[in-house]
């Protein structure tokens, strides 16, 4: 099988390419644009595999996505490709709106003349997974979980770019028939995270005696899910998912923001040791406009129809997180000294 992945520099992209490719029998192209969080170095243990490629270029160049069709020829899509830091969106949404809503555009488009083009049984086996988040479907209160047919209610400009790649997904299913699955997941952690996010950024600050920034009073939910897992689900929604379907993945794993600091804290003063305990570095900020107060996955689809269910708890998952930077600061160091070095970000200037 030959899949195509879009971002696959990415975090969960790269998660996702490592799978792909230590399954030996399918032949992997990674189209990334090498954006600030794309990372060659998150491939360096599958670089030179013969079946990896990598090809630099933008979803949002038309030509340069033909091109990759017709030369690679994939019997499926994984489309990843996006600016996914809400913060970020905050500050400035020129680049959400031309990657997440342009580009998915013009993907699909690249996508269905491609598949059109096919033999009938390669078409009939095709398929396009577009890959979005939770935060399409904005804000539970106390109770309840998100589930594939929660209305829309996105808050962010993040958010709202990738509710309207998900419709732009459905319309092209639905308009022309292409077979594309769609796919929303919860907040990802684990190994190659880029240290804008807040477990990394967390792990990272407490290690160096930095203060830790939390949100507000710290009572926003999260449901988390250890992102090995959610590639293990995307690969189970692109072989067996039914086209057209939506399938939400989430970890059973639902933490305020607080107990995550704290947790994180609590598990490197039990690896590391130190002088003080690690919580009393924990600093409330004021919080980011519009911060939704809790998000929950009910992943019952997924797990009834497909099978998939989540190797790692929230404990487990987040001590082998906090184990990974601790033995790989060749990953991250360069990271903090140059790209990004911790400071706030999605601030609205008045």
């Amino acid at each position: 099988m030959r899949v195509l992945v879009t971002g696959g520099a990415g975090f969960i992209g790269s998660a996702l390419v490592r799978l792909l490719v230590g399954e030996g029998d399918v032949e992997v192209l990674n189209f990334d644009k090498l954006t600030y969080a794309g990372n060659p170095n998150s491939l360096r243990s599958i670089a030179n595999k013969p079946n990896y490629q990598f090809v630099q270029g933008d979803i949002a160049d038309r030509g340069a996505v033909d091109a990759a069709l017709a030369v690679f020829r994939p019997n499926a899509i994984m489309h990843l490709a996006a600016e996914s830091h809400v913060d970020r969106s905050i500050a400035g949404a020129d680049d959400f709106i031309n990657t997440n809503i342009v580009g998915t555009y013009t993907l699909l488009e690249a996508a269905r003349a491609y598949w059109r083009a096919l033999g009938e049984a390669e078409r009939e086996a095709f398929r396009f997974l577009h890959v979005s988040t939770d935060e399409v479907y904005g804000s539970l209160g106390s109770e309840g979980l998100f589930t594939e047919t929660t209305r829309y209610d996105p808050s962010s400009p993040y958010s709202a770019s990738k509710a309207a790649s998900d419709h732009l997904a459905r319309a092209w299913m639905r308009t022309y028939g292409l077979p594309v699955l769609i796919s929303n997941c919860s907040n990802n952690y684990g190994p190659y995270h880029f240290p804008e996010k807040l477990i990394p950024l967390v792990i990272l600050n407490a290690l160096e005696g930095k203060s830790l920034p939390v949100y507000g009073d710290g009572s926003n939910v999260r449901d988390w899910l250890f992102v090995e897992d959610h590639a293990r689900a995307l690969w189970t929604i692109v072989r067996t998912g039914r086209p057209g379907e939506t399938y939400n993945v989430g970890g059973h794993s639902e933490r305020s923001n607080l107990t995550v600091v704290e947790t994180i804290c609590d598990v490197l003063d039990g690896v590391v040791g130190g002088s003080s305990p690690r919580r009393e570095l924990i600093t409330f900020v004021t919080d980011r406009p519009g911060h939704d107060q809790r998000y929950a996955i009910d992943a019952g689809k997924l797990e009834a129809e497909l099978g998939w269910q989540p190797l790692e708890t929230f404990e487990t998952g987040i001590r082998r997180t906090v184990q990974w930077y601790l033995d790989n600061d060749w990953w991250w160091r360069p990271i903090r000294s140059g790209v990004y070095k911790g400071e706030r970000l999605g601030l609205v200037a008045s």
